[in-house]
């Protein structure tokens, strides 16, 4: 079964100007996706269509078969562009909020992850640096047996040193029968975990995708190099 199915689908803000407009679009299970593109081009507005926090305009959207709703947003973990916890919060009561909240939440791998990353649970938000706060709330994020993964922006604010290891615990710590997809603009840093890819244009627009092993092997070009020839000023 098709994990992401989009059929049609258009947004539009204000004026009218549609964000996104007639965009389709099926992802499998079992694959790691990278929704590439310019800012500006919809890339986060179709998470948040995804997530239910958006609506649209017209179209469809089938997750794991199911319209957008309490069933679809149960096997949803997603990871907003910004942090949105309260500083005031230890990050041992964000590990109890998301097992109160979760029932897939697997608290000993959330543990496990924390160690590994050198995070203390007992520290609040507010003493951690932005790139630690994002790495904790990845962490969270991961530590969900989900069936579909919503990554916006993941490794933007997080260090060069860290972003391997982060990268390789989203491959490893996420159940093969899910798929992942990961916005991001840091393209060199990602390419080597995706399984395909999308780049989008303006109105949401598909301009290309692929495989990404095969988009590298055809044209003996990095997908990066391919993302900058694509959208060359």
């Amino acid at each position: 079964m098709n994990v992401l199915e989009i059929n049609n689908l258009t947004k539009c803000y204000k004026k009218h100007i549609p964000v996104l407009q007639n965009m389709s679009l099926t992802i499998p299970a079992g694959r790691i996706v990278g929704l590439l593109g310019p800012n500006g081009c919809g890339k986060s507005t179709l998470i948040k269509l995804v997530c239910g926090i958006l609506q649209p305009n017209s179209g469809e959207i089938l997750v794991d078969g199911n319209p957008v709703g309490e069933k679809s947003k149960a096997v949803i973990s997603y990871l907003p562009e910004r942090t949105y916890f309260n500083s005031q919060m230890r990050v041992v009561e964000l590990l109890d909020y998301f097992e109160d909240f979760y029932k897939d939440f697997d608290r000993d791998r959330a543990l496990t992850l924390l160690h590994d990353l050198k995070i203390d649970p007992d520290h609040k938000l507010k003493t951690l640096s932005k790139g630690t706060k994002e790495k904790v709330q990845l962490i969270l994020v991961m530590s969900r047996d989900a069936k579909l993964y919503l990554l916006d922006e993941p490794i933007a604010g997080v260090d060069p040193a860290a972003r391997e290891y982060i990268l390789s615990t989203i491959v490893s710590n996420y159940n093969p029968e899910a798929s992942i997809i990961i916005t991001t603009h840091l393209i060199t840093d990602v390419e080597q975990v995706l399984d395909d890819f999308y780049f989008l244009g303006y109105g949401g627009k598909i301009l290309k995708s692929g495989n990404a092993e095969e988009a590298r092997n055809e044209s003996g070009k990095s997908l990066d190099m391919l993302f900058r020839e694509e959208f060359r000023c």
